[in-house]
C-alpha cells in the first residue's frame, strides 16, 4: 500500500531548519535514523572486540570486516536501482526488520554462550547484505519527505546528527562492555561467557532498528514523490549498467572514486582492525579505551564540520590540493598511534585526526552532489559517497574524494 503523502509548506523567508522541525515526517525521519546510526556505533566496537576476544586473530577479523564490506560494495549498486524502482520506505522498513532478527540472534548466541566463529561468519555476511540495500534507501528518503527548497539544511541536521551518534555511540558503547563483561577473562568458552556486555551491546543495536522502524512508520512522504513502475529483473541490472557508464564517463567523478578506492583498500582497510587490535593487545588500554578513541574521532569530526562552516573560504589553493594537504597531514598523526600507551594519547591524535576529516567532509560531499545528478541505477548522489559506510569507524574516506576538482 503506498504511504500516506504529506506537502509541507515553509513560510517565505522562514527559517529552514525552524521549518524543517515543524513537519513531524522529518522529525520522525531523523529519529529513525538518528537511533539507527546510535545502535550502530554498539556492533561497530562490540563485533570487533568479540572477535578478538574468541580468536585473538587479526587475520579472522579481517575476515569478517570484509564479509560484512564486500557484500555491501558488491550489491549497493543493485540496491540502489530496487530503490529506484520501488519505495526507498518499503526497502528500508525491510531491512530494518532483517537487522534486528540479525542483531538479536547475535546477541542471544552471545548471551547464551553457544556463539561459534562459523556462526560470526554468516551473521556478519547477512548484515553486510542488508546494508547493502539500506544504505542506498536511507540515502533516497529525504528527498522523498523533505522539500527541495529545505534539502541543504536537511541534510546539515542529518550529518551533524551522524558525528554526534559516532561521538556519543563508542563512548557508551566500551564503557558498557567494560563494565558488564567484554570476554577478557580467561580463553575460549570461559571468555564467551564473560562477554555480557559485547552481548547488551549487540541487543540494543537490535533494539533501536525496532524502535526506528516503528518512527520510520509515521513518516508520509511528499506528494508526487511516488516510487517509479516496476520493471523486469533484468531492467534492474540494466539500470546498473547504465548508471555505471555514465560515472565512468565522467573523468573528475571516475579519478576521485579510484583514489578514494586506494585508500580504503591500502589504509583504511588496515586501520580498522589495527585500532581494536592497539586496544586489545595493549594492557593499558581495552574495551572502554577503544570506544574513547573512536568517540573522539566522532567529536573531533563534528568539530571539523562546524569549523569548515565557520571558515568556508579557508583551503590550500584548489579544493583538490586541500584535500593533498589535509591527507598528508592525517597520515603523519596516524605514525605515532602504534606507540601509544595511554587512553587520552590516542584519543588526542584521533581528535585531531577527526578535526582534519571533518573539516573537508561537508565540502565533498557537497561537491559530490553538485557532480552527480540523480541517475537510474545509481539514485541520489548521496548514494556514491562513502558516507555508505556506516558501521565502518574512521570516516575519514568521505573527504578523500580528489585529484582535480578545480577551485
Amino acid at each position: 500500500m503506498p504511504s500516506p503523502q504529506h506537502n509541507p509548506q515553509a513560510p517565505s523567508g522562514a527559517d529552514p531548519r525552524a521549518a524543517l522541525w515543524r513537519d513531524p515526517s522529518f522529525r520522525w525521519l531523523t529519529g529513525s535514523s538518528a537511533l539507527t546510526m546510535l545502535g550502530d556505533q554498539f556492533t561497530l566496537i562490540a563485533l570487533p572486540w568479540l572477535v578478538l576476544q574468541m580468536t585473538g586473530d587479526t587475520l579472522v577479523l579481517g575476515t569478517v570486516l570484509a564479509l560484512m564490506s564486500v557484500p555491501r560494495a558488491l550489491f549497493i549498486l543493485i540496491g540502489g536501482a530496487l530503490v529506484d524502482r520501488y519505495s526507498p520506505k518499503e526497502v528500508l522498513m525491510l531491512t530494518k526488520y532483517i537487522n534486528l532478527v540479525l542483531l538479536a540472534l547475535l546477541s542471544g548466541l552471545v548471551l547464551t554462550g553457544t556463539l561459534t566463529l562459523w556462526m560470526v561468519y554468516v551473521l556478519s555476511l547477512a548484515i553486510g547484505l542488508a546494508t547493502a540495500f539500506s544504505i542506498p534507501a536511507g540515502t533516497a528518503m529525504m528527498p522523498h519527505v523533505v522539500p527541495r527548497a529545505q534539502l541543504q539544511a536537511a541534510n546539515g541536521i542529518s550529518l551533524g546528527l551522524r558525528q554526534l551518534t559516532m561521538f556519543l555511540g563508542p563512548l557508551l558503547a566500551g564503557l558498557l562492555i567494560a563494565l558488564f563483561g567484554d570476554g577478557s577473562a580467561g580463553t575460549g568458552a570461559e571468555a564467551r561467557a564473560n562477554a555480557t556486555g559485547i552481548g547488551i551491546a549487540f541487543a540494543l543495536d537490535a533494539l533501536s532498528f525496532g524502535i526506528s522502524a516503528w518512527t520510520l512508520a509515521k513518516v508520509r512522504m511528499l506528494e508526487g514523490a511516488s516510487p517509479v513502475p516496476q520493471g523486469a529483473p533484468t531492467a534492474v541490472l540494466a539500470s546498473v549498467a547504465q548508471g555505471l557508464v555514465h560515472f565512468w564517463r565522467d573523468a573528475e567523478l571516475r579519478t576521485c572514486f579510484l583514489y578514494w578506492s586506494a585508500i580504503a583498500l591500502f589504509i583504511m582497510g588496515p586501520i580498522h582492525i589495527a585500532v581494536p587490535v592497539l586496544a586489545s593487545s595493549t594492557p593499558t588500554l581495552g574495551a572502554a579505551a577503544f570506544g574513547t578513541m573512536l568517540g573522539a574521532h566522532g567529536a573531533g569530526t563534528l568539530a571539523g564540520m562546524v569549523a569548515s562552516g565557520m571558515f568556508p573560504r579557508l583551503r590550500v589553493g584548489s579544493l583538490g590540493l586541500t584535500i593533498l594537504v589535509f591527507d598528508a597531514v592525517i597520515g603523519l598523526l596516524f605514525i605515532p598511534m602504534g606507540m601509544i600507551d595511554a587512553t587520552w594519547q590516542g584519543a588526542g591524535l584521533m581528535l585531531a585526526i577527526g578535526l582534519l576529516g571533518g573539516f573537508m567532509q561537508v565540502r565533498v560531499f557537497t561537491w559530490i552532489q553538485q557532480r552527480v545528478p540523480p541517475m537510474r541505477g545509481l539514485g541520489p548522489p548521496g548514494r556514491l559517497t562513502p558516507v555508505s559506510d556506516s558501521h565502518l569507524p574512521l570516516p575519514t574516506t568521505l573527504h578523500k574524494c580528489r585529484s582535480r576538482l578545480s577551485p
